[in-house]
């Protein structure tokens, strides 16, 4: 009984070496890249000037009285521009309506050659120039109605920006 004691203790011990001797293991590294932190900048308000009762008013991108915003971030990174958009200007309690909104990104400060897109709460892809730079501009059009009542009417369009 013995002998059959220490042959099962041998070929225990056998086996656990046999075990061992065939563990692997390796190593990865880990990484990563950390982007260089994004400004969003209102640098020029949408401006419909004088508007006339019952005479709606559009403002193109590529007007000089367009919104603009300024974005530096991350060169050549891809990020998501999302709008929240009022649907009425007002002054007191009268409302201006405010639609069909019209947006342009570009690379460089000019809207020549921009992309076109529809701002609106859904993500429009564009991208940071080779520099870091985003410039993305604003139109739309106010349907004053016939009787629409004299004042001042503001309203605020917001832009939000995010990595992707």
């Amino acid at each position: 009984m013995r002998t059959l004691t220490r042959v099962s203790a041998t070929v225990a011990a056998l086996l656990s070496l046999a075990t061992a001797a065939q563990a692997q293991s390796a190593n990865i590294n880990a990484t990563a890249v950390v982007y260089q932190a994004m400004t969003v900048t209102g640098a020029r308000a949408l401006d419909f000037g004088n508007v006339f009762p019952g005479v709606a008013k559009s403002i193109a991108v590529a007007a000089a009285t367009s919104g603009r915003f300024d974005l530096t971030g991350q060169a050549s990174a891809n990020v998501n521009l999302t709008f929240t958009l009022p649907t009425n200007l007002t002054s007191g309690a009268n409302n201006l309506p405010i639609g069909t909104w019209t947006g342009c990104t570009n690379a460089t400060n000019t809207t020549t050659g921009c992309t076109t897109f529809t701002p609106s709460g859904s993500a429009t892809a564009s991208a940071f120039s080779g520099t870091g730079n985003l410039f993305v501009w604003v139109g739309g059009t106010v349907t004053p109605a016939a009787n629409q009542a004299a004042g001042t009417y503001n309203g605020t369009v917001t832009l939000t920006a995010a990595y992707f």
